[in-house]
This record gives structure tokens, C-alpha cells and sequence, in this order.
């Protein structure tokens, strides 16, 4: 029973994930980069304690990569932030 709710949770996480990242114009997607970044380190807290609650393998498996995931999205957002940032930094 708690396989099926994490993957309920799983779900609903891409789906609001899929729903935040095309509901956004183009123009503002670097801008938002720190906003889904803060959402991305509270779904890596949430892949780290999955992967580490001893529930099964599968869960293991799955909160493993899960955090791998996470983790490259919130290096891959302050990189792009960073850039952004470096644009409005005088020389």
C-alpha cells in the first residue's frame, strides 16, 4: 500500500511539475529558474527520504533516482541563473 503512495505522490509531483514549466511564457523561464530551483530542493528532500526509508527495493531504487534527477535540475538552474545573473553584472 505505501508503493502506491508514493507513486500517487510521484504523479502528482510530475504533473504539477509538467503544469508550473508550460503554463510559463518563454520570456520568464530564466527569471523563475530560482523559484523551481527552491521546488527542486524540496523534491530532492522528499527523493532523499524515500530513497532512505528502508520501505523496499523498489523505493530504494526509485528515491535513488529520483535524487540523481533532482539533484542535476537544481545544479542545471543555479548554472543557468548564475549566467543570468553574470548578464547584468558590470564589467
Amino acid at each position: 500500500m505505501e508503493i502506491l503512495l508514493l507513486l500517487t505522490l510521484f504523479m502528482v509531483a510530475v504533473f504539477l511539475g509538467v503544469e508550473m514549466i508550460t503554463k510559463v511564457p518563454p520570456t520568464l523561464h530564466t527569471p523563475l529558474m530560482s523559484g523551481s530551483n527552491a521546488i527542486s530542493g524540496i523534491s530532492l528532500v522528499g527523493a532523499l527520504l524515500s530513497a532512505g526509508s528502508g520501505a523496499g527495493i523498489w523505493v530504494n531504487v526509485f528515491g535513488f533516482i529520483a535524487v540523481v534527477l533532482a539533484t542535476i535540475n537544481v545544479v542545471g538552474g543555479y548554472m543557468v541563473t548564475n549566467r543570468m545573473l553574470a548578464m547584468f553584472k558590470r564589467k
